[in-house]
């Protein structure tokens, strides 16, 4: 989730220290390439990592045979440091291409089944947490395919891989590489607590787990029990999983009954894009700094009197489309910190909301 917010980050959010992850969670069977058919190399060959176990050991007040039982017996996985990989230098960004890849019909059907499915903790959701229903579909439509696609990875693999293995060619390799040691702690000390194998649960090549993806550090601040049979369940409880994404975005600062993003034209005359696009997604410019720079709002977005951002995706060699993102957009880009990727969320939940007839 690179802070470089127009390129497309792949990694999404997760875990809780109150309750476990279920036994009974079940990988997909379809998946190419699992952590368990890679090679049987271990952390335990690696001083740097059992070192990291006696120190997370000592901070979290866990068992250090224990800890170092679980990082030793993580397998490395070949694969996963090349998927982290950006694109190419030179490789054309193109939002047309994205967004095909996740507003198309089989989503679409399939968010209409989950939406009649679990409407009623839907709408429970919005009215607690003030989220749209279609933005929470959203969401767990792009992740997971509605629960379809939740990743085969062994998580204790790929975050061990990711925190010590991290690729060094990437242009923020030594970021990255502390962000998943962090993940990898909250992992550890949450199935710890909640006495669950660290090697059972399934997820991304990232780490992320569950209908919404969470990352263990999101699962822990944020996932909640909102179908009330006391355990939190993300991978088998769709309404745990909404309840969860929306109180994650009520974290990130989510403003009930506030648009995502407006329309946005350009007067060429006066027209300043390069400052316009300096701050990147976050929301900088009011409406009429906007205007003087030389980018015409639709007229809902004219009156909007919160800050505001020139949100460009670039379209290959066509002509970029852009939009004026708001605080709301903003928040969907803290799930991913990709334009790109908050788009086709917005995009997926109105399509899904307009093939099931919503208002």
């Amino acid at each position: 989730m690179p802070k470089t917010h127009r390129s497309i980050a792949l990694i999404a959010t997760l875990l809780i220290a109150t309750c476990a992850i279920p036994a009974g969670a079940k990988p997909e069977k379809s998946s190419k390439t699992t952590a368990t058919r890679q090679p049987a190399v271990l952390y335990a060959s690696r001083p740097e990592a059992l070192q990291f176990a006696d120190d997370l050991a000592a901070r979290r007040d866990l068992d250090r045979e224990w800890v170092r039982q679980a990082i030793g017996q993580a397998h490395f996985l070949p694969q996963v440091p090349r998927l982290m990989l950006p694109p190419a230098k030179g490789t054309a960004k193109n939002w047309r291409v994205y967004r095909s890849r996740f507003v198309e019909p089989i989503r679409i059907r399939a968010g209409v089944r989950f939406w009649q499915q679990n409407q009623a903790a839907l709408e429970r959701a919005e009215r607690e947490f003030g989220v749209p229903a279609e933005t929470i579909v959203g969401i767990i439509g792009v992740e997971t395919i509605y629960g379809q696609q939740m990743g085969n990875f062994r998580v204790m693999d790929a975050l061990a891989t990711l925190a010590f293995d991290f690729p060094a060619a990437h242009p923020r390799a030594k970021e990255r590489t502390e962000f998943f040691r962090r993940e990898l702690e909250q992992f550890l000390s949450f199935t710890n607590r909640s006495n669950t194998d660290p090697f059972e649960p399934r997820g991304s090549y990232a780490g992320a787990m569950g209908l919404g993806q969470f990352m263990p550090s999101s699962w822990v601040r944020y996932a909640i029990d909102f179908d009330g049979d006391g355990r939190v369940d993300l991978f088998n409880s769709p309404a745990d999983a909404i309840g969860s994404v929306a109180n994650y975005f009520r974290g990130h600062g989510w403003t009930p009954g506030m648009p995502t993003h407006f329309g946005v034209q350009f007067d060429n005359a006066r027209l300043q894009l390069d400052d316009l696009l300096a701050p990147d997604i976050l929301p900088t410019f009011s409406a009429a700094s906007m205007l003087a720079k030389g980018a015409v709002l639709d007229a809902q977005g004219a009156q909007h009197t919160g800050p505001l951002a020139l949100v460009e995706l670039q379209n290959g060699n066509d002509a970029p489309s852009y939009v004026a993102g708001t605080e709301n957009f903003y928040a969907i880009t803290r799930y991913n910190w990709s334009s790109y990727y908050a788009m086709a969320v917005i995009e997926l939940g109105r399509e899904v909301a307009a093939a099931r007839g919503t208002p």
